[in-house]
Parts: C-alpha cells; sequence; structure tokens
C-alpha cells in the first residue's frame, strides 16, 4: 500500500511541477495547491500507514498509532488551502489592476 500511494506521490509532483512552469497565472496556482497535497500525502506516507489502538497511558495494547503525522498534515492543509485563497485573490487583483486576462498576455489594443 506504501509503495502505491509513493508513486502517486510522484505522479502528483510531476503534474504539479509541469503546472508551475506554465505561464498561465490559473495553472501556477493549481500546480501550487496539487503539489501541496502531494507534500501532505507524503508526509502520511513517511508517518507509516499503521493500524493500532489510540495512545492512552491506562489501556495496554500491542501497538499504537502516533498521531503526530495526522496533526501536522491538518495544520498543513489548512495553510495550504489559506495560501491557494490568497494567491486566488492577488492574481484576480492583477487581473482588475492591469485589464489582462488570467494568462497574464495583455490586450489586444495595446
Amino acid at each position: 500500500m506504501e509503495t502505491l500511494i509513493t508513486l502517486l506521490v510522484g505522479v502528483l509532483v510531476a503534474v504539479g511541477v509541469y503546472l508551475l512552469l506554465s505561464k498561465e497565472m490559473l495553472r501556477i496556482i493549481l500546480g501550487t495547491a496539487i503539489l501541496s497535497h502531494a507534500i501532505h500525502l507524503l508526509l502520511l506516507t513517511m508517518g507509516g500507514l499503521k493500524k493500532g489502538d489510540v495512545p492512552l497511558l491506562t489501556e495496554t495494547a500491542a501497538e499504537y498509532t502516533d498521531a503526530l503525522p495526522q496533526a501536522l498534515i491538518l495544520t498543513a492543509i489548512v495553510i495550504s488551502f489559506a495560501v491557494t485563497a490568497f494567491l486566488l485573490v492577488l492574481s484576480y487583483r492583477v487581473y482588475q489592476e492591469s485589464g489582462r486576462g488570467p494568462g497574464l498576455r495583455g490586450r489586444q489594443d495595446e
């Protein structure tokens, strides 16, 4: 299962980098979002896909699951959502100020 998710991370990183190298602003923003999702999956995979009980001090169990990778990923998801929203608002503001389209190609009358 971890090998499959690692391959998925590789595909998502390739797609994200391809979109980041584009000239259009919307593709760059989508590339950053896809790249951040790939990093989230990578962190989850490197944290280990284990099955176990909740780490409680009073109970005895054979295996415990570490909650730290999930907490870090949850924080990273919120931060990446905020960054994506900021980039979308920033590109819309650039569009309003410059009068250029999403690809920032320019007006026809210039």
